[in-house]
């Protein structure tokens, strides 16, 4: 569960917060004029956050994949080779 503490608050009790932190893995929001403003977690959690947005990142790029190839079944290879030589073409003038 996580545990809310004001930026002076963890000002005076910084080592006793890390500790909680780092061993015993408690994430704390960090407040600043009752306002949240970031997150102290530990190294081990943020790099599974880390992993977690990668693998979506992924994920989305895998849909959109899976949808342009939807989309362009009804295409040949040549149809293909044909508008990409356009285009090049197109842009250099």
């Amino acid at each position: 569960m996580q545990k809310i503490i004001g930026v002076t608050e963890l000002q005076r009790r910084f080592r006793a917060v890390l500790d909680e932190v780092t061993h015993k893995r408690i994430p704390y929001v960090l407040t600043r004029g009752s306002r949240p403003e970031a997150v102290l977690l530990s190294y081990a959690d943020f790099l599974r956050f880390q992993e977690l947005d990668e693998q979506e990142v992924f994920a989305r790029f895998d849909r959109l994949l899976a949808r342009m190839a939807a989309e362009n079944a009804g295409y040949s290879e040549e149809e293909v080779a044909a508008d990409v030589e356009a285009a090049r073409a197109e842009l250099q003038g």
